[in-house]
Order: structure tokens, then sequence, then C-alpha cells
């Protein structure tokens, strides 16, 4: 009963300011509406960023040679046997959440014509699957992606084409060193040119079907990595730990995970991250001291009204409580109110997504990977409650100095002060 007493006293005290009131809960809305926009924005680019960098990779979970990761050479590839159990197991273990998988073949080399010759990075591909895998037939600039049943055809970038010279139908040779110590060469004929606009991939990425890889570096059946896109960046931990106590007795395999495999990509997240976290926490610290700034202007306006309060029978620690009560009240209220302001704001005008076209044409370089210019804002259960805890604590932590500080006043000196 005494504590209803006390409740109505603070919601009373909110409405007889409704100046104050109103200016302070504006403030700590926007300033959640936009955390609200601000992180929601930020998960859709990471999103975008983990897809562009997977597909372009190796998946959200790579199998490889354990020493292939350091080493990029041939030697540490995956044997034909292995490539066959990996592949089943890793199938029917991720059934569920996988979207699909490739094999690639990778092996440094040189790409030699009339005009120049130039150090590349060559991968043989199953060029079916890696359409559905990749995004990089999307950046055809010229000619065709790969298709099934090619066999000395290559796609290249158009630094690489231009600085070789050659264009779609022209030949040219590569040249790398086998699997069994040779330097060998393979001709083939530009079927396509591709730009992604990130340069080391440009002028040093080449496709070419991996049947013809494993025939020209007399590797049958192998691979250097075996890639597999699931539904959700999500589900990698979950996957990459099952994965890895299925082939625990595996020695020759080791399951990564895209933060492994992508380690560029990893880092660039993490320290966009920091850089969000510290914007927000600032934004926080500022919702902060509106609270604390409302709360203690009330309590010094208030002294005489508190006197009263206790000279009628309340404690000084019931009065700190109203106080306290108020503080809890103008946050809550502001917390949902602002809350929900930016998830109306960012669904009902940018659900469709954040055209940055005018800002990065050619879409953006993130941590080696190019986004695509529109971003599509995500919102998630745990941000919302984060947030929501979050901006309660803050309240409860900025009302406790102005409830210690009324709960302190001193009656007689208290009835002294004029309304």
């Amino acid at each position: 009963m005494r504590l209803m007493v006390l409740l109505k006293l603070a919601m009373r005290s909110v409405g007889r300011n409704v100046r104050r009131s109103i200016l302070t809960s504006l403030a700590m809305v926007l300033g959640l509406a936009l955390l609200v926009f601000s992180r929601s924005l930020a998960e859709g680019a990471y999103d975008e960023m983990i897809d562009s960098g997977v597909r372009m990779g190796s998946g959200h979970i790579a199998i490889q040679n354990p020493e292939y990761l350091t080493s990029r050479k041939l030697e540490h590839r995956l044997e034909e046997e292995v490539v066959n159990l990996a592949s089943e197991m890793t199938q029917d273990v991720l059934k569920e959440s996988l979207v699909t998988w490739v094999p690639r073949l990778a092996v440094d080399g040189l790409a030699s014509s009339t005009a120049a010759a130039v150090p590349v990075r060559i991968e043989g591909v199953d060029p079916d699957r890696e359409r559905t895998f990749s995004n990089i037939e999307g950046q055809l600039q010229d000619g065709r992606y790969l298709e099934v049943g090619d066999r000395l055809h290559a796609y290249i970038g158009t630094e690489l084409a231009q600085r070789l010279d050659v264009q779609v139908g022209n030949r040219f040779v590569l040249t790398a060193q086998t699997a069994t110590g040779d330097v060998e060469g393979q001709l083939v004929r530009v079927a396509g040119i591709f730009q992604m606009g990130i340069p080391e991939v440009d002028q040093s990425l080449i496709h070419i079907p991996i049947d013809t890889a494993r025939e020209w570096l007399h590797t049958p059946g192998a691979a250097s990595t075996l890639a597999f896109l699931l539904k959700g960046a999500e589900l990698t931990d979950i996957g990459v730990e099952t994965l890895q106590l299925k082939l625990e007795n595996e020695r020759k395999i080791r399951v990564l995970g895209w933060q492994e495999s992508s380690p560029e990509l990893a880092a660039a997240i993490r320290l966009d991250s920091t850089g969000n976290y510290i914007f927000h926490s600032i934004l926080l610290a500022i919702i902060a001291l509106a609270i604390l700034n409302a709360v203690m202007i009330s309590v010094l306006g208030r002294r005489r009204e508190f006197g009263v309060l206790q000279a009628m029978g309340l404690t000084g620690v019931e009065t700190g409580f109203v106080v306290f009560l108020e503080g809890l009240f103008l946050t809550f209220t502001s917390g949902v109110a602002g809350i929900s302001a930016g998830l109306l704001f960012t669904w009902g005008l940018f659900r469709d997504g954040l055209d940055f076209s005018i800002f990065m044409e050619d879409g953006l370089e993130f941590g080696g990977q190019i986004m695509e210019p529109i971003i599509i804002p995500r919102f998630s259960v745990e941000q919302i409650l984060i947030s929501t805890l979050v901006i309660l604590s803050i309240g409860t932590i900025s009302s406790l100095y102005p409830a210690l500080r009324a709960s302190k006043l001193d009656v007689a000196e208290a009835m002294k002060f004029e309304q």
C-alpha cells in the first residue's frame, strides 16, 4: 500500500513539470532511435560483408589440409579419397543448414601472352556449382562464365586482360609447378572477363574448369579447399563444432569457420564493430547525463516540497525512493518510445535497403571484399532485449545519486526554500 502511494507521488511529480519531462524524454527518444537505426544498419552491413566474403572466399565452413591455410601450396592439398570422405560426411552433417558446396583446386602460377607475363592465382572450379556459390559471374564485363563441358577456357579479371593484352576468344598460357614437381604449361582461351573492383582480384585471379586443373597438375580428384555455404552465418559455429567431432580422427583434415579461413574479413568486422560500440557508448553516456540532469534539477528545485512531505510523515529513504521512481519511470517510458520509434523509422523507410550507390557506385571494398551498395538493416530479438536492459540499467544508475541526495535532505533547511 505504501509503495503505491510513493509510485503515485513519483508519477504526479513527472506530470507536474510537463515541459521538463517532455524535453528530457525527447532527447532520450531521439538518442535511442538513432541507436536502434545505427545498430540495425551495422548488423545488416556485417551480414552483407560476410555473405560477399564467404562466397568469394572459402565459404562459411572450409575443409582443408591442416597446413594449407599458411602455405597455400599445391602439395598441401586434399587427395581424392579425403575429398570424397569429407564431402559426403559434411553434406550429411550439414544437410539441414547447407545451401551448396564447391571443390576448388588452387595454385600460384604465371599467365603469359605475347605482351606480358603476370603472376596469378589459378583456381580450378566446378562451373555449375560455382555459379550458385559465388557472385563472380555477376561481375561479368565481356563474354561468359565457364560452363559444364568447357575444357580449355579461362575466366579472368579486367586488369589482367589489359596487362596480357587479350580479349574474349584470345589464347594465353598458364604455367605452374605440378604435383610431380615439374613446371608445366597449359594453353587456355579467354571465355569471359570480370571486374570485381578489387585490384588484387582483377589482376591476378583466374578460374578454369577443375577437371582441366586436375589433369594439368596431375592431381586426379584432388582439391585445395572444400567450401560450404550455409543458410546463415550464425550456423557456422555449431556446424564447425559438429564436423570437428565427426572428423577428429582424420589427421589430414582441418575444419575452419569463415573467421579462420578469411582472417582479414574477420579482423575488419571486429575493428568496425569496436568503433560502433564506442559510438554507442558515447550516445548512451549522453542519455545517462540527460536523465541525471533532469532528475537532479528536479531535486534541487523541489527541496521545500520534499521538506513538506517529510514533515507529513515520509522518511528520508522514502523521499529518495520517490525520486528514484521518477527516474525509472522517465527512463522506461522514453526507452520504450525510443526503441519503438527506431524500429518503426528503420523498418518503415528502409525495409528494402538503404542505397549507398551515390557514395560508392561500384560497391565498397571492406576487408578485402566488395560490398553491394544497398544495405538492408537487420533486427534481432537479442539486439532489442540488450538495448532495453542497457537503458533500464542506465536509468537505474543515473537516478541513484539524485535519490541519495533527496534522502539526506534536512527538513528544517528544506522548509526555508520558496517553491
